[in-house]
């Protein structure tokens, strides 16, 4: 399942998904992963969570990102949610044209069974119609 938390900067976006991380931490039998551009956030996401600088490992493409997403997925069956901050940074592609990222985080989903929380800067309004859905 891909769920998104979509509002323009300074919405509460980055709050409301670190809450989420916690609790689902805190609830989850399951490893918990949250991928971010920096290591802004690293100390309010509690010790339970593998904290990720994406940033760090050179994913400067869709392609890329989606490649990245699927080697930490490789690595450890016992993913159950990955939340993405600052999704648009990390992934570096026009949200209009990424109808196949979703297609293909969807499908590591199901095989997987890991739910992705993103956070996406952006007008709810202003998202393709296959994102709106996806709102929470």
């Amino acid at each position: 399942m891909i769920q998104i938390i979509a509002g323009l900067k300074g919405s509460g976006k980055t709050k409301r998904l670190i809450d989420m991380t916690n609790r689902t931490a805190h609830e989850s039998d399951h490893d918990v992963l949250f991928l971010d551009d920096d290591n802004r956030y690293m100390f309010d996401v509690d010790h339970k969570v593998r904290f990720i600088n994406a940033g760090e490992y050179h994913v400067h493409t869709a392609e890329m990102f989606l490649g990245f997403i699927s080697g930490m997925l490789s690595q450890n069956f016992d993913v159950g949610t990955i939340f993405i901050d600052a999704f648009v940074k990390l992934c570096k592609t026009n949200l209009n044209e990424a109808g196949w990222l979703f297609e293909a985080m969807e499908e590591l989903s199901r095989k997987h069974n890991v739910n992705f929380v993103l956070s996406v800067s952006a007008d709810p309004e202003t998202l393709p119609d296959f994102m709106k859905a996806l709102i929470i």
